[in-house]
């Protein structure tokens, strides 16, 4: 709770900032520059920590199937929920609301349909240049890199340099992680400020941005347990993995604490290679599916870690989604999880 009222104040503090300095908006290009290069030291640490971690090197045979079939079906449950839920909602890939469900007479909608078939134009074009050029999205492939270098040198050096004593990494590692994101979300609220249009997005989608974080909950649990017992797991240890909804410092305790120890290593494993293909792919999803998209897939993550790089793949307002979502999972996750594996 302390971490997340310490991100959400960093956000507004940085969103305050962006919303007095909206003038100088053009002079500010060089901030998103400034993320990338964050949340690849930020990826960079993360895939170090996992390297170094022997739960996770040491059960990457058949524990770690089960975890990434589990994570794969639930990722793919999670956005094609969101997706039809946003439709049904008249919201286009691009996260804004159709004339028909704004209001507005029957010219009004016209011209709104003109801007925001143009707006949509401009953020398709818009959306990665420098990655369209190439035809490969950059920010992919940094985060692969980063991800990948992290873990190597996470398992040949840091377990070398810190051997017998692990947890004092773990406590550099989970500080640096932390600055990281203070860096990130301070930035991220900036570019919500200078943007100005994330209270009017709000006010327009109003209390059905929880319809959001609603379809992840049900789609996540239902592909965790029907995937989890095709996989061997009961119904409830099943169920209760995909309850975690990434957070693996958290889910993977509660679970081991029951007595559920293969599915407490199946938890931790999953939560952590959701967020892992989250960060690998939301550019991609953002990309060729939806903005809303991108932010079930993270899962609790989606308010953190994957945060910024929801708002660098996609629009600074949709930072609001995947904010409410992540939120929104975190809380839920000390419920749901003792309340399925006590049943």
């Amino acid at each position: 709770m302390a971490d997340l009222v310490l991100y959400l104040g960093i956000t507004l503090v940085g969103y305050f900032i962006g919303s007095r300095i909206r003038d100088y908006k053009e002079k500010l290009f060089w901030t998103g520059k400034v993320q990338t290069a964050a949340i690849t030291c930020l990826v960079l640490v993360m895939g170090m920590r996992m390297g170094s971690n022997s739960e996770i090197t040491e059960n990457l045979g058949t524990i770690g199937i089960t975890a990434f079939v589990i994570t794969v079906v639930t990722v793919v449950c999670s956005i094609v929920a969101i997706t039809c839920a946003r439709k049904l909602m008249g919201i286009d890939r691009y996260g804004r609301l159709s004339a028909e469900n704004a209001g507005g007479t029957d010219s009004q909608n016209t011209n709104i349909k003109e801007k925001k078939t143009d707006e949509a134009d401009d953020l398709s074009a818009d959306t990665g240049k420098e990655e369209q050029k190439s035809g490969i999205n950059l920010m992919t492939i940094l985060i692969v890199l980063a991800v990948a270098a992290g873990m190597l040198f996470g398992y040949f050096v840091i377990r070398s340099v810190f051997a017998g004593n692990m947890e004092s990494f773990e406590t550099l590692a989970g500080l640096g992680i932390k600055i990281g994101l203070c860096i990130l979300l301070i930035f991220v609220g900036i570019d919500l400020g200078l943007e100005g249009t994330v209270v009017d997005n709000f006010k327009k989608v109003g209390l059905r941005i929880m319809v959001f974080p609603a379809v992840v909950i049900v789609a996540t649990l239902i592909g965790a347990s029907v995937s989890g017992m095709l996989l061997g797991l009961s119904l409830k240890e099943a169920a209760a993995v995909g309850a975690g909804f990434g957070w693996y410092s958290l889910a993977p305790g509660m679970i081991m604490e029951a007595g559920y120890l293969t599915a407490s290593a199946i938890s931790f494993l999953h939560n952590v290679m959701r967020e892992l293909l989250a960060i690998l792919f939301i550019p991609l999803v953002a990309q060729k599916v939806g903005y809303i998209e991108t932010t079930g897939m993270p899962g609790a993550a989606a308010m953190d870690v994957c945060l910024p790089i929801v708002e660098k793949s996609t629009r600074s307002d949709i930072a609001v989604y995947s904010f409410v979502s992540g939120v929104t999972l975190s809380i839920l996750v000390p419920v749901l999880v003792p309340l399925i594996i006590g049943l």
